[in-house]
């Protein structure tokens, strides 16, 4: 369907609501990365979605200049509440930039009208060495997204938002391919992912994460009431193009890609497909 409206308001009855997921944008890499980032959020911002999902390794080393360079880039889209962020593996190295995004809590709720979102810290301590990229989930995690989703009003777009996958994925590059041949965990998914997926499966609409590069989607639950969809949004920076998404009375509703440089003719590349029929 041709993409209607901004969707800047959105309500649970009737109003298109756009939501962006963007991710791994592991800003202070490289001047070329910044420039990316800079390019990406005047992207979002023009895009007109409600609300943008950044799943971590927003900086590169989580140093705190890294983190006040976010804040710079992205400055408008926070002040107007329009973003959210959970820290990925590279927010917990050098300074731990990641502390700024969660504020002492591992599952935190962020909302506003027609949407709920579950916010999810899936990092460690471990994840201040390099080559321990590996995420983090407890028992006492999973309770805490439990009761988060509880206190999700019926009828809005209920999301999970996490770093590290939960399920498994193909592997990006041979350093992965190298850690899975040697049994390392830093290349895995969540210990206890799938549990965590079975406990959100009928009560949450998407579960958006990044870490690995490469895009995927799944979808389980396919022809049910309500279907749930996995999503990496890969390294935005890299890919030069973010995942939107709208919502319609509380449930998914299409998809599509957008280019962040594009002619200037229109801020979509496509019209939004519909999830069931794609």
């Amino acid at each position: 369907m041709p993409v209607v409206g901004q969707g800047l308001g959105g309500d649970a009855e009737g109003t298109e609501m756009l939501i962006a997921h963007v991710s791994d944008l592991h800003i202070g890499r490289d001047t070329a990365t910044d420039r990316a980032a800079h390019l990406l959020a005047d992207s979002v911002e023009d895009s007109g979605v409600a609300m943008a999902i950044l799943t971590g390794d927003v900086t590169h080393r989580g140093q705190r200049e890294e983190l006040r360079r976010f804040e710079t880039i992205f400055g408008r889209l926070l002040d107007r509440g329009r973003l959210v962020t959970v820290p990925g593996n590279h927010d917990r190295m050098g300074d731990s930039a990641g502390d700024a995004f969660m504020l002492g809590t591992r599952v935190s709720v962020s909302s506003r009208p027609g949407l709920h979102v579950v916010r999810l810290d899936s990092t460690g301590p471990h994840n201040r060495r390099l080559l321990s990229a590996h995420g983090l989930l407890t028992g006492a995690d999973l309770a805490a997204v439990d009761a988060a989703l509880k206190a999700a009003p019926e009828d809005v777009l209920t999301v999970l938002a996490l770093h590290h996958h939960p399920l498994p994925l193909p592997t990006d590059a041979f350093p992965e391919r190298l850690s899975n041949l040697l049994g390392w965990p830093n290349a895995a998914e969540l210990p206890l992912g799938r549990e965590l997926v079975s406990r959100v499966l009928g009560r949450c609409d998407l579960v958006l994460h990044g870490h690995r590069h490469i895009p995927a989607e799944l979808v389980l639950g396919e022809g049910s009431e309500r279907p749930l969809r996995v999503l990496n949004a890969g390294a935005t920076t890299e890919l030069g193009r973010f995942r939107v998404l709208s919502s319609r009375g509380g449930r998914v509703g299409g998809e599509a890609w957008i280019e962040v440089e594009g002619d200037g003719s229109s801020p979509f590349a496509g019209a939004l497909v519909d999830p069931v029929a794609a």
